[in-house]
């Protein structure tokens, strides 16, 4: 009871201020001083009143509405520890008044789910707290048959997992919410080269997961729209006519050639985490949607799906250079990392392509101290992007880490190790999403491909995650 207290009173002290400032709910007073305005969190009151809130106010004079609004406000891991507090707050969860509200924020802290090879739960580093979580996985992910399913994509609240089969799932994993989609009828010896998914950013109720097969320069795509719950037939691509940056560096597409320490040209095939085999992201570009990913041999494949074609940009280094390279999107737009060695040192750039110059512009390096260390280690790098920061994994056999990069201010910050019973556990890559309980994995009615896997998960899982949410791995 004394917890349940507590939780009220700093909710209130600091939510009620929040919504103070952000709608009309409650009357203010303004006072002056000194020339400068001054909110008071007074209510107004008789002249003979002269009450704090605090002294006058409680949680139940709230109206639903303006109690779902609050709540809100609150980080997803913030609300799942509130809302053990009392039986009004847990009932918040089922509202659909309350996922509208939360609807309405425009956007969450992200989140950035990590892939391990088998990890039985689902591991969290919340940027919000700079902290790790567990979550339990969702139940059809823990079907005997869907354990070796691979998140390929995420976008909004949604992630995307590839089944052994070809198949895909797709999941909210706050809420444990899950639905396999319908069967993938893949065009015949066409292989596979992105996975790009895309939430609506309004309502999160809608989906879009977009596939790109085929070989340079025969390109196709097929998308999965949730609205109509079915895959599209498949759209060839052409190449654009004024594209003129395809260099032909080799005769064989499927090699990358470096120049080995010993002066020795060595051809090599391009090294990817499993989970990151299909990199690529999704951006919207004067209204066109455009699919970013990595050809075989390091390019960067720009596929615009409303005009139906593609082109290449340019190489960023030489063929005969040595280098691991990923493709991210941050605040609508395509970057590359690039992590490569030269003169006796290893670098970690960050690219964007400039349209004008028709050149490739550096826009953040790691500080050449801290990129040192990994000059020899024949590193990989999977990188996600995320608002204006960047979740570099840096893997070699001998070294793993996290860093996480400030467009904005250049900053540089390696994670904590994330322990597991007292293991720490080694990351391939991450996928970043928005904690977000409203996002939805439905269909429409009726299109239920498979009878025991409900589209939703039951809400008693919604609430058993309270019980491993907010400990932090230790």
């Amino acid at each position: 009871m004394v917890l349940a207290w507590k939780w009220k009173s700093w909710l209130l002290g600091n939510l009620l201020f929040l919504c103070c400032f952000s709608s009309d709910c409650l009357p203010m007073e303004c006072n002056y001083q000194c020339g400068q305005s001054v909110v008071s969190l007074k209510r107004k009151l008789p002249e003979d009143g002269d009450h704090v809130l605090f002294n006058t106010f409680s949680l139940d004079d709230l109206n639903e509405d303006l109690f779902e609004r609050i709540l809100s406000w609150l980080p997803t891991s913030t609300f799942f520890r509130l809302n053990s507090v009392c039986k009004r707050w847990k009932s918040v969860a089922d509202s659909a008044s309350f996922k509208l509200a939360c609807s309405r924020i425009s956007s969450r802290e992200p989140w950035f789910l990590m892939v391990a090879p088998n990890l039985n739960q689902s591991v969290i580093f919340d940027s919000s707290e700079s902290s790790w979580k567990r979550l339990n996985h969702p139940p059809l992910l823990q079907e005997e048959s869907n354990q070796n399913c691979m998140p390929v994509a995420a976008s909004g609240g949604l992630i995307c997992h590839r089944k052994s089969s070809g198949n895909f799932i797709v999941s909210n994993p706050v809420t444990g919410s899950c639905t396999e989609l319908p069967p993938l009828h893949a065009p015949q010896h066409q292989p596979l080269n992105a996975i790009v998914m895309s939430t609506a950013c309004k309502d999160q109720l809608s989906f879009k997961i977009v596939l790109v097969f085929g070989e340079l320069p025969n390109l196709l795509f097929k998308v999965y729209d949730s609205r109509s719950g079915c895959w599209d037939d498949e759209i060839a691509l052409r190449r654009k006519t004024e594209d003129n940056s395809m260099e032909h560096d080799s005769t064989d597409d499927n090699v990358v050639y470096f120049l080995s320490k010993a002066g020795i040209v060595v051809a090599s095939n391009m090294q990817r985490s499993p989970s990151k085999q299909y990199s690529s992201v999704i951006t919207n570009k004067d209204g066109q949607d455009i699919v970013y990913f990595l050809s075989s041999s390091g390019n960067v494949v720009a596929c615009n799906l409303t005009c139906k074609c593609f082109f290449e940009y340019p190489r960023l280094l030489p063929v005969f250079s040595e280098y691991s390279i990923d493709v991210i999107e941050c605040s609508g737009e395509m970057l590359v990392v690039l992590l490569s060695e030269f003169l006796e040192t290893a670098t970690l750039r960050v690219w964007r392509y400039d349209e004008a110059n028709k050149g490739w512009h550096q826009i953040a390096a790691m500080p050449a101290a801290n990129s040192h260390e990994w000059y020899g280690k024949k590193a990989d790098i999977n990188c996600v992007g995320a608002g204006n920061q960047i979740l570099i994994c840096l893997s070699s056999p001998d070294l793993c880490t996290y860093v996480m990069c400030d467009l904005e201010t250049n900053k540089w910050v390696e994670l904590p190790k994330c322990c597991i019973n007292g293991e720490v556990i080694d990351f391939m890559s991450a996928f970043s999403f928005e904690p977000r309980i409203e996002a939805s994995v439905w269909q429409p009615s009726g299109l239920d491909y498979d009878n025991h896997h409900s589209f939703s998960a039951p809400l008693a899982h919604f609430f058993l995650l309270i019980e491993v949410f907010f400990p932090l791995i230790k």
